[in-house]
């Protein structure tokens, strides 16, 4: 879709948000938000900014944990983004030492990648990194992307105290991400059909943003000797960033690709962050630099579905539809919905988002990395807090390329997901639902903990937030269900009315052959203004065996079991239309850091052992 931008010759500059000597740029931000974000740079004066030693770069493969080496490495990124912020507001140079240690020791890092990326062509991840081989995963792009931004908006002030401050950022991004991003085919990349996901989009945005945000003519020349002669190289800037671009291009073409047209982010509503918002800026900057040449595609439906896909998919106050890893509570919508809104000319996204933005209780994105988004959530702040709202006109969806209904009614919200087990970041939930009652999570999608070294192995399916029998689905003969592509929902029909919303769907291909199954038929219906019922008929490849089927139905609030009615907190209650079953339920709590920011106490399976072929839960 963007490959036609690839034959325009007449690259500009990018000069849409202003760097901190135009003054006058800065004047049309409210003098309140500034204030604040000056006090929050203060919390920073002074600040120490930490190496990173090599032992916590070693711990992830020594031990699993990644957290270790992030907490330090981000926690540098987000003291040097406060510092900048509070310098562009206030350009008094009082916050200039700080950022400059900041610059030097984040440049000082013997590499940007994070520990679980740090892998080579033909070898496995290693222990530590290779400084003759820059990684560029997503935040080696991300740490390129913040110099770039710093020296963006601060060149003027870097350059009154030495030049070779921006001299040394323009070094750094361009021998660690720019150079490699040209000179190497990373899987990323999506070349020769390879299957894209965040990392394309998200990666290229921020290559984007270091190489035509920064004047790369300020690289200094490499000086290479032997021993009868010394040579200077200099990099031609024009033909350097037109390579960038053209291959840029290639990278959001094969994103774009990559999506259904229906615009469903298969990675759940907290990557569309990563992805669909990515896509935006990406735009957004290749629109800058071309002229406007990429206006015309914001009236493309896919791009349009692909924005509007984060209002689709919110439920109430924080909460999302969730699946695979993103979590229920996946982040207020904020500036980037709103401007991706704009451009789509959808009045009601620009509404959604500011909605949202109002009640973030955060809004200086104190753990963004991206300074990008700083400076552009600084410059639209007036403009989103000052939009009229209007009321959310949510609609019954059916998003086919990822197999994702969603209905609701003013009491009772029902999602479910048929599609397979392949998604990127997947968990083994072909035919899994979740229910909110009065914007409540009642019958809930838990998410995943924490990032570890198993979370992406050949293991992953051994954590119990991956597997089926911790989703809302039924365990067979002891069997749970399996990944990969061929485990599918199949024969899936929907339909929407004013009176009801339903879909159906076969399962029982998400299992494997040891499960016994010939046909799990599940019918979910939401009766509007009534109750959700959940309608399950299994056959059997031996009927004469002695087949079990355990159904686990996962809740926040905790259940009290009296006869066939499962009382679930105050929310509400789960009858069993069938007296042949035993109920039982465990308490799961808690305690993974993770976890935590959706889930404030222990959360709760429920287990219905079924001794009929067939069960109905009424849902009210």
């Amino acid at each position: 879709m963007f490959t036609y931008l690839k034959d325009y010759s007449n690259l500009q500059p990018y000069n849409y948000y202003k760097p901190a000597s135009d003054r006058e740029a800065y004047e049309e931000i409210p003098v309140a938000f500034k204030n604040t974000i000056i006090k929050e740079g203060e919390k920073y004066l002074n600040y120490s900014f930490p190496s990173i030693p090599a032992t916590t770069y070693m711990t992830f493969l020594r031990t699993g944990n990644r957290v270790a080496f992030e907490d330090v490495n981000f926690s540098k990124r987000y003291a040097i983004n406060a510092l900048i912020m509070a310098e562009c507001m206030e350009y008094k140079g009082r916050f200039l030492d700080d950022i400059i240690n900041g610059i030097f020791s984040i440049c000082e890092e013997s590499a940007w990648q994070l520990p679980p990326h740090n892998s080579y062509p033909g070898l496995p991840n290693q222990l530590l990194p290779d400084v003759t081989r820059p990684v560029i995963d997503l935040f080696a792009c991300e740490t390129a992307a913040l110099l770039a931004t710093a020296g963006y908006l601060l060149k003027d002030a870097f350059d009154s105290v030495h030049p070779f401050i921006y001299e040394r950022i323009v070094h750094e991004i361009t021998n660690r991400v720019l150079i490699p991003f040209i000179e190497t085919n990373v899987w990323w990349m999506g070349q020769n059909n390879k299957k894209t996901c965040n990392w394309t989009i998200w990666c290229t945005q921020n290559v984007l943003i270091a190489a035509f945000l920064a004047d790369l003519e300020r690289n200094p020349q490499a000086a290479h000797s032997d021993q009868q002669s010394q040579e200077l190289h200099a990099i031609n800037t024009a033909e350097f960033k037109e390579s960038i671009f053209r291959k840029a291009c290639d990278c959001v073409s094969a994103f774009v690709r990559d999506y259904g047209e229906d615009g469903c982010c298969d990675e759940g509503a907290q990557y569309y962050r990563h992805a669909g918002l990515c896509l935006f800026n990406t735009m957004e900057l290749l629109n800058n630099i071309t002229n406007g040449k990429v206006t015309p595609l914001y009236g493309n439906e896919k791009i349009k579905n692909i924005a509007l896909y984060i209002m689709n998919v919110h439920v109430d106050d924080k909460y999302y539809v969730n699946f695979a890893d993103c979590s229920p509570v996946a982040g207020r919508a904020g500036v980037r919905e709103f401007l991706f809104g704009k451009c789509i000319e959808s009045s009601a996204m620009q509404s959604f988002a500011a909605k949202e933005y109002k009640v973030n209780e955060d809004k200086l994105l104190s753990k963004e990395i991206n300074l990008f988004y700083h400076i552009q959530n600084a410059f639209a702040y007036k403009e989103i807090l000052t939009y009229p709202e209007s009321k959310t006109e949510y609609r019954d969806l059916y998003y086919e390329s990822v197999g994702l209904f969603i209905s609701r009614d003013d009491t009772l919200y029902l999602a479910a997901k048929a599609g397979h087990n392949a998604d990127s970041h997947n968990h083994n939930d072909t035919g899994s639902f979740t229910v909110y009652k009065n914007g409540k999570p009642f019958i809930i999608d838990v998410g995943v903990e924490t990032y570890t070294k198993k979370t992406f192995s050949a293991d992953r399916y051994e954590l119990w937030a991956m597997q089926s029998a911790y989703h809302n689905l039924p365990t067979i003969n002891g069997v749970m269900q399996k990944d990969g592509r061929e485990y599918a929902a199949c024969d899936v029909q929907y339909s929407f009315s004013d009176e009801l919303a339903a879909i159906s769907m076969d399962i029982a291909k998400a299992y494997p052959a040891e499960a016994g199954i010939c046909s799990y038929k599940r019918c979910l219906t939401l009766n509007k203004g009534s109750n959700i019922t959940i309608e399950d008929s299994i056959i059997y490849t031996d009927e004469t065996a002695e087949n079990n089927c355990v159904l686990s139905i996962m809740t926040y609030e905790a259940p009290a079991v009296e006869s066939n009615t499962i009382s679930v907190g105050t929310l509400g209650k789960i009858v069993i239309n069938s007296n042949y079953c035993d109920v039982s339920y465990e308490e799961i709590p808690i305690e993974d850091a993770r976890l935590k920011t959706a889930w404030e106490h222990s959360i709760y399976r429920i287990l219905i052992t079924t001794h009929e072929p067939s069960i109905k839960l009424s849902i009210e």
